[in-house]
C-alpha cells in the first residue's frame, strides 16, 4: 500500500515521506511551502490561509501517490 495524506497531516510530514509532492501544492497555490511555518501547518490550515478545497487538493494528492 502506497503512502497516503489527509488534511490532518502536516506540510512537513507529507514533504518528508514523499518531496514529489511539492510540485502539485506548487501548482495549487502553495508557493510557501519551503517556509518554517508552513512546515507546521496542516493540509487543512494551509489550504484554509491560500483559499484551497482541502478536500480537492487531498484527493489530487492521493490520486498521484496511488498512481506513482
Amino acid at each position: 500500500m502506497s503512502f497516503q495524506v489527509n488534511k490532518d497531516m502536516r506540510i512537513g510530514e507529507m514533504l518528508q515521506n514523499d518531496i514529489s509532492i511539492a510540485p502539485i501544492l506548487m501548482q495549487a497555490g502553495m508557493h510557501c511551502i519551503g517556509c518554517p511555518a508552513s512546515q507546521m501547518e496542516t493540509l487543512e490550515e494551509a489550504c484554509m490561509v491560500h483559499g484551497i478545497d482541502a478536500d480537492a487538493l487531498e484527493k489530487v494528492i492521493n490520486e498521484y501517490l496511488a498512481n506513482k
